[in-house]
């Protein structure tokens, strides 16, 4: 085994006493023995099941041995770079098959992997690149030009990869096309000393309410998160995989992408989640697990094609990234009733993400619910001192703790601190407990409309409105108003060819609520703005309708 020696007669000293010296010793001597690190997930899966498909596109199928030497020759490009331990490495790009390698190969080098959001425009990505202080960037041949007058800001990048999907481009000058510059890496695994307590992978908040953070995650935190995944979510190694959300985000590539590696199960990967092209993908490949937010059942289960396909196969269904309305998810339990096993994660990016799940036997007896702590975490409710609530039905912040959670914000202790006081991290999610102790997930903070000195969980109205079978989606936010501080107002998105009257939304909502929670205005828009997640930026809904009753 690479860098094994026998021990010096010193060195056998060590064997006669337990001390944190003599243990720390011994750790980093046998670490290539036990070791367990994101770095050897894929060999233990090639060694299990050589030549079973790993990842497949529409033009490439790859087998878990492939996938080990591929990963591995992006590794050794890196190390040739000269990348050094810890040192980041980021990529703008889809779902493709150099994303997941980037991702495999930077953990089996020692580095830091950086997946960059592509909604995002030039300066802000310049911002992650610099703020994370990259040395290497891999971008995407069609996601060029989001980049293209940026590259010159970027002074700490050393390395530019060219990612070559079909556009037919050349590299443009000073970059090196990615399959060229791996292609003499060695196959084998790289000898690099790795450790559970290694950071390995970097993520940028969506920053739908601020700037976004950069959290820092270790190997320790993502395989304690995998395992909880694999467990409580009923994953196997016989699964097909259908990753339509895109992997630079934390719930398709921690969730359901890496677990699914793990294990030896068959991962497709979509470069973007076309409702339709997640239908064919589906009956294609016979896929039995699919994951999507709310946003995004509600495209696939309203698609005119719908019934067309044969979606037989999917016997597991996932959702979270924001709240499942009830209305939708018994309609999503109709649709496919093959589709027996439901599941509801909820998570913050922070805990690698999953924190809590709603597992199928609940769905019905608690629908709505965010379900209680993973296999490997504990949950809370804490009010504005840090104590804990026990009560049932006072809200709190969500709160939770356990190995999954983040090492740091990078270059950021004060809201590290923030997050992580009094040895819990800080969700910035109120919830209430029922008397089972199970979560329900009432609103974000910023979500709370404080109206009249009143408080209004959006969620709440939401809920209401969804009443209505006109509805596709609804989001309720408060925008500034001269008498009532903050107006609760909904957005509502109609069903295609249905009308829906604001009278109408105001009589279901002043059946239902309480006067105060009645909403000061009801806005019809064709789409509601959103995430690559699925989740709904009601930040920009608060932006763009600030001056409305200013206005009137």
């Amino acid at each position: 085994m690479a860098g094994y020696r026998p021990l010096t007669p010193e060195e056998k000293e060590h064997y006669q006493a337990l001390s944190d010296e003599n243990l720390a010793f011994l750790r980093t001597r046998y670490n290539q023995v036990n070791r367990w690190v994101i770095a050897d997930l894929t060999r233990r899966s090639a060694y299990r099941y050589p030549d079973k498909p790993a990842l497949v596109t529409d033009g490439l199928s790859l087998t878990y041995r492939g996938l080990e030497e591929s990963a591995n020759r992006v590794a050794s490009a890196l190390l040739r770079e000269g990348l050094g331990k810890y040192d980041r490495v980021a990529i703008l790009a889809h779902n493709t098959v150099h994303h997941v390698l980037t991702w495999l190969g930077t953990a089996k080098a020692g580095g830091i992997y950086l997946a960059v959001n592509y909604l995002l425009r030039g300066p802000d990505i310049a911002y992650c690149i610099n703020h994370s202080e990259s040395t290497v960037f891999i971008i995407e041949d069609s996601l060029y030009p989001l980049v293209k007058d940026v590259l010159p800001d970027m002074p700490g990048v050393r390395k530019f990869i060219w990612s070559d999907q079909g556009t037919g481009e050349r590299p443009p000058d000073g970059m090196e096309a990615f399959d060229a510059w791996c292609a003499s890496g060695s196959p084998a695994t790289p000898d690099v000393h790795l450790t559970i307590e290694d950071p390995v992978q970097m993520t940028y908040t969506s920053g739908t309410e601020s700037l976004p953070k950069g959290v820092i995650l270790t190997n320790q935190a993502l395989l304690s998160q995998y395992m909880s995944c694999i467990v409580d979510g009923r994953y196997t190694p016989e699964d097909v995989n259908l990753n339509a959300l895109p992997i630079f985000h934390c719930a398709q590539r921690d969730v359901f992408l890496t677990p699914c590696l793990w294990l030896g199960a068959t991962n497709v990967l979509l470069p973007q989640a076309s409702p339709q092209a997640m239908l064919a993908a589906v009956e294609k490949h016979r896929a039995t697990m699919l994951f999507a937010p709310p946003t995004v059942w509600i495209a696939l289960i309203h698609h005119p094609e719908f019934d067309r396909y044969d979606l037989s196969s999917i016997t597991k269904g996932y959702y979270g990234a924001s709240i499942m309305p009830v209305e939708v998810l018994k309609e999503v339990q109709r649709k496919l009733p093959n589709c027996e096993n439901l599941y509801n994660y909820y998570g913050q990016t922070e805990l690698s993400p999953y924190h809590t799940m709603l597992k199928p036997e609940w769905q019905i007896t608690k629908a709505g619910s965010a379900g209680q702590g993973g296999l490997n975490m504990e949950t809370r409710i804490e009010d504005e001192n840090h104590a804990p609530i026990t009560q049932s039905g006072l809200p709190g912040e969500i709160c939770g703790r356990g190995p999954h959670a983040m090492l740091l914000y990078f270059k950021d202790a004060d809201k590290t601190e923030e997050a992580l006081a009094h040895g819990w991290f800080h969700s910035g999610d109120i919830g209430v407990l029922d008397d089972d102790g199970f979560i329900t997930v009432a609103d974000r903070k910023k979500d709370m409309v404080k109206t009249g000195g009143e408080n209004v969980a959006s969620r709440e109205v939401e809920e209401v409105v969804y009443r209505d079978p006109r509805v596709l989606e609804v989001a309720v936010v408060g925008l500034p108003h001269p008498v009532w501080i903050e107006a609760v107002t909904a957005v509502v998105v109609p069903k295609e060819g249905r009308e829906i009257r604001t009278e109408e939304i105001l009589d279901l909502c002043r059946r239902h609520l309480a006067p105060f929670k009645v909403p000061k205005a009801v806005l019809f828009l064709p789409a509601l703005p959103k995430t690559p997640s699925g989740k709904i930026l009601k930040r920009d809904l608060r932006e763009q309708n600030k001056h409305l009753f200013q206005d009137r």
